[in-house]
């Protein structure tokens, strides 16, 4: 049994580069037959549009049947501002926003129900926090607030604009990570408690999103993956090292991994699935102790 997507339009929110979690989704979309559209952060759009045409990303792109991928349309989005009346003067006057128009989170997806009528799949690939490696006790009210705006609660404002140009029996999707529930210092800034907030969404989102407009909505609880977006944390080695050491599975994670469950998340295959949240981590979420632990050498002596 395979994935098939054949004629189905999907929007990923978050592509911005070639490394991140928010390719990765586009190429197996792409793979299985789906039409791509994506959003790029509007600061990075001419660098990431100039870097696609010019053929940087030109290795990256080529799928398993020698195609390359290809975006059906690259919409300007900064899902910080949900309409143009939002967006402060700073913002609108700031050399990468000046000139660009159309950002906002209703401008883009009134533009893609003008432009393409329906989709079927919508990936919600977003983080940031101005404060991201200052511990929760050092963040600020308004960095907290602010890792909470762009990171959860524009997938809800995205969903809700674009709810009404889905398909039924659609699929949401968003990515979401261990730190939502666990202790992970280092992730500060207010993420942990932005991504605790993402996954509680999903279930509500599930439940009114599924009656309103017959779509499912489930996030992917991924591990850690050496990112652009990671890099910026300043810790992503160390974690790739402890999942290696202390998951079941002892791999380190690709972003190919989580596009596959991706795929089959806004696939019919999974037409019974909504309100999850699914880890694909090689276990590192159900783990107690870990490997350097006592406890668990001493119990690993008894089997």
């Amino acid at each position: 049994m395979q994935i098939n997507l054949k004629g189905k339009k999907a929007f990923i929110a978050g592509v911005g580069d070639d490394q991140g979690f928010g390719w990765a989704i586009a190429k197996a979309l792409a793979e299985a037959g789906a039409e791509i559209i994506i959003g790029t952060w509007t600061p990075i759009l001419k660098i990431f549009t100039s870097s696609l045409q010019a053929g940087k990303f030109d290795a990256s792109r080529r799928l398993p049947n020698g195609s390359l991928l290809t975006f059906a349309k690259i919409y300007p989005l900064d899902a910080s501002f949900d309409k143009p009346e939002d967006v402060p003067e700073e913002i609108r006057e700031n050399k990468r926003y000046k000139g660009v128009g159309g950002y906002t989170i209703s401008e883009v997806c009134e533009a893609i129900g003008k432009d393409f009528g329906k989709i079927d799949i919508f990936v919600h690939s977003l983080a940031n926090a101005p404060e991201v490696q200052k511990p929760l006790l050092e963040t600020s009210r308004k960095g907290y607030l602010a890792a909470l705006s762009s990171s959860s609660y524009s997938f809800v404002s995205l969903l809700s604009h674009l709810g009404p140009y889905l398909n039924s029996q659609g699929s949401a999707l968003t990515l979401t990570y261990l730190a939502s529930e666990k202790i992970i210092p280092g992730y500060g800034g207010g993420m942990s408690s932005a991504k605790a907030a993402l996954e509680s969404d999903t279930r509500t989102l599930a439940w009114e999103a599924g009656r309103k407009w017959n779509i499912r909505v489930n996030t992917i609880s991924a591990g850690p993956l050496r990112s652009r977006a990671a890099r910026a944390i300043g810790f992503i080695d160390r974690m790739i090292n402890y999942s290696q050491v202390n998951a079941p599975l002892q791999e380190e994670l690709k972003a190919c991994e989580v596009a596959n469950v991706a795929a089959f998340l806004g696939s019919d295959l999974a037409c019974a699935i909504t309100g999850s949240t699914i880890y694909v981590d090689y276990g590192l979420h159900a783990m107690g102790v870990g490997m350097d632990s006592p406890t668990l050498k001493e119990a690993e002596q008894e089997v």
